[in-house]
């Protein structure tokens, strides 16, 4: 879809489009408020000062949109809006081996019962053993510490997932 084509579409149908590039309902009721923009690097500056202003129970919505890292069945069940996205940021995840799909999903579930929502990783480029290594590092992180990481990974899979609506 172009940016041309985003602007024209009634509210409704343009928050529903905006939804699958970021679950947060503040930030979608927000980036959608300000339509028509004038262009792409317009959209993407204010989509990512919004996603800046939010709450952390919004960031937390929008962490409860994601699959984990290397979760297929998850893929393709809860997240089937935007499950060919995720999958190809998590593409790699397909040819880890086994060692390291179990180590994600221990890491996964240390990482959930530490902070209280899934890993969120920007994974578009990375090898499941780099998710595996980022996660183990950012694992011994304060909750603080930890939830800022979070948000600024997650603002930058909004802003490939704004990119690609465009591209669409």
């Amino acid at each position: 879809m172009t940016l041309p084509e985003l602007n024209s579409r009634p509210a409704p149908a343009r928050a529903e489009a905006l939804a699958k590039c970021c679950g947060a309902t503040a930030w979608v009721s927000r980036l959608n408020a300000i339509f028509p923009v004038p262009d792409a690097d317009t959209l993407f500056a204010q989509a990512s000062t919004i996603w800046h202003e939010l709450a952390e129970a919004d960031w937390r919505e929008a962490f409860t949109h994601h699959p984990k890292i290397g979760d297929v069945n998850s893929l393709k069940e809860k997240f089937a809006s935007t499950s060919q996205w995720a999958e190809g940021e998590q593409g790699a995840v397909k040819q880890a081996s086994q060692n390291t799909l179990e180590a994600l999903a221990a890491g996964n579930e240390q990482y959930e019962q530490k902070f209280g929502y899934i890993f969120i990783v920007c994974a578009t480029g990375k090898s499941a053993e780099e998710m595996l290594a980022l996660l183990q590092a950012r694992l011994p992180n304060s909750p603080e510490q930890e939830i800022r990481v979070a948000m600024a990974e997650q603002d930058k899979i909004t802003r490939i997932r704004l990119e690609k609506l465009l591209a669409a």
